[in-house]
């Protein structure tokens, strides 16, 4: 396949700048692929698509901030972007600008921190190995700064509402935005009723967002990206699977963990791996029956993969609806729940 068959005209004031307040007072467009339908309701909705015995899946992870700014011993500004903690000390990274960065070079971010380039990625970045004094975690918390997407123009107020109110796990460069619309009164109002909520991690990174860059779309490859499934979990897909329930993935951080983790129809592994998992269509779901996620950008590996899901002349079909209907796009945007086509 092409990567222009995954192309839409999008109006950029379509393009959402802020999050909406309340996070569930987003809308919702509602897909059934099977029936192909369209319905337009609102997040706080949610509940009428679901029913009791189903079980959603999360992603806990939380964004660091990512983000450093430094200098070289000239002086020269250096931006640093962190992708995936390899060890300890050492991260895979993209840097600004990376014509400049040989081999050995040092940057500096103040007093308590700087690194060392010790090698290049297979992808244009840089492995660097971190010196610090201190907590480490405690220091980029001071020095650096969350990465919000770079269609975002404006600042956010509250670095907090570019997180899900159920993150835990600290490692994504990237929120899972599909679990940005969800409050915490929500999730417990959806457990009353009888559905369950299980939790994932996978830590969002170059993966995730990397722009395809090839005109056959079977020829791009994916970023590793870690993620981590709970026994826990695992017992709660397998359960939810032989009574009849659904598995519903919020957003495709947490699709693309379940399948990658896939063992059968009814089951995944449980512990922590890395994926490079590429989804898009002919890919046959193993464990995901339905899924909530965000309106994605032209092209994009994500629009791929919601196209394998629902059948990308009907995704398109849609996204031309939300463009109609004014829906909000991206990462701060209006979301979508869909069911499987098959």
């Amino acid at each position: 396949m092409l990567i222009s068959d995954f192309d839409y005209d999008l109006p950029e004031e379509l393009i959402a700048q802020r999050p909406i307040e309340p996070r569930n007072f987003s809308r919702l467009m509602v897909l059934d692929p099977a029936q192909r339908t369209i319905a337009h309701e609102h997040f706080y909705d949610l509940q009428k698509f679901l029913t009791a015995g189903d079980t959603l899946i999360f992603n806990d992870t939380r964004v660091i901030p990512a983000r450093l700014i430094g200098n070289k011993s000239t002086g020269a500004r250096v931006e640093i972007f962190l992708l995936r903690r390899l060890d300890a000390v050492t991260w895979e990274t993209l840097v600004k600008p990376g014509r400049k960065i040989a081999e050995g070079a040092e940057i500096f971010f103040g007093d308590k921190l700087r690194c060392k380039v010790v090698g290049r990625t297979n992808f244009g970045g840089r492995i660097v190995e971190f010196k610090f004094s201190g907590v480490f975690e405690e220091i980029l918390d001071k020095l650096g700064e969350t990465p919000l997407p770079p269609y975002i123009h404006e600042k956010l107020d509250d670095s907090e509402r570019y997180q899900t109110v159920y993150n835990r796990e600290r490692g994504s460069a990237a929120a899972p935005t599909a679990g940005l619309h969800f409050t915490t009164e929500q999730m417990q109002e959806l457990k009353n009723f009888g559905v369950n909520l299980g939790f994932v991690t996978l830590h969002v990174g170059l993966g995730t967002f990397r722009p395809v860059q090839v005109e056959n779309i079977e020829n791009h490859n994916m970023h590793e990206e870690f993620y981590s499934i709970p026994q826990e979990t695992a017992n709660l897909i397998r359960e939810t699977k032989e009574r009849g329930g659904r598995v519903i993935a919020v957003g495709t951080t947490s699709i693309r963990t379940l399948e990658a983790a896939a063992v059968d129809k009814k089951s995944v592994a449980v512990g922590s791996s890395s994926t490079k998992i590429f989804i898009y269509p002919g890919y046959e779901f193993k464990i995901v029956d339905a899924l909530i996620t965000n309106f994605h950008l032209p092209k994009s590996t994500l629009l791929m993969l919601v196209s394998a899901f629902a059948g990308r002349e009907f995704i398109l079909q849609a996204y031309r609806e939300a463009v109609k209907e004014r829906y909000r796009f991206f990462s701060f945007g209006d979301a979508m729940f869909i069911t499987k086509k098959f």
